[in-house]
């Protein structure tokens, strides 16, 4: 899936004015390339990841994937974007703690709209691509460590076969050693399934591995 973000803009209205969170934003990402944004907080990551992700509608410019301007969808075309093309990995892995890991990888696949009979057996295939077993898939997050966590939240991201991955500060909660597994993995997926990912991230190192990088700075995105 092919990205093509034109002259994006958002804008909000605070007390003291009006602030530009992105700022007449453009570029550009391949079909299975791997993208790293970095920046301080508060330059825009995360705002940036809310307009490819269909969470939020800019002020003005538009986001072309494969051609389509996703800025102008109906709500219900968003989001079928979102269920279909889109899988999110976030930092606090956003797992539901009463489950078990199989039990969250099966709740997102329901939310895709993946046949009941499926579900089972395709979310223990997801989990064991990414490194969790049979064992570790039925315990809940709790007794999981935070890398695990981390897979198990990827796993569910991978359900409906996305296009396109946006992962927001991945490594973040995890070591140094742990993190470099999740972003091997994350390049794996890359390389091997053609997904392209866009990844928010305040590690130099790993933002420095990936296929290109940019940086955020005052809502205006520069090439590094």
């Amino acid at each position: 899936m092919s990205i093509n973000v034109n002259n994006l803009t958002k804008t909000f209205h605070a007390a003291g004015g009006e602030v530009r969170a992105l700022d007449d934003i453009s570029f550009s990402v391949k079909t299975g390339e791997f993208v790293s944004i970095i920046g301080k907080s508060g330059s825009g990551k995360s705002t940036l990841l809310a307009q490819l992700g269909a969470l939020d509608q800019p002020t003005k410019g538009e986001i072309l994937v494969d051609g389509q301007d996703i800025t102008k969808l109906s709500g219900r075309k968003q989001t079928t974007y979102r269920s279909k093309k889109i899988g999110f990995v976030f930092q606090q892995y956003n797992l539901i703690p009463n489950l078990s890991a199989l039990e969250n990888v099966m709740l997102g696949l329901e939310f895709g709209g993946a046949p009941a009979s499926e579900r089972k057996d395709r979310s223990f295939e997801l989990l064991e691509m990414v490194g969790i077993d049979a064992d570790q898939a039925r315990r809940k997050p709790g007794k999981l460590s935070g890398g695990q966590q981390q897979r198990v939240s990827i796993a569910r991201a991978l359900g409906n076969d996305p296009a396109f991955l946006l992962a927001d500060e991945p490594t973040g909660n995890l070591d140094s050693e742990t993190g470099a597994a999740i972003f091997t993995l994350l390049h794996d997926l890359s390389r091997e399934r053609q997904t392209t990912i866009i990844v928010v991230t305040h590690d130099l190192d790993i933002a420095g591995k990936t296929d290109r990088t940019y940086t955020l700075k005052d809502g205006k995105l520069l090439t590094k």
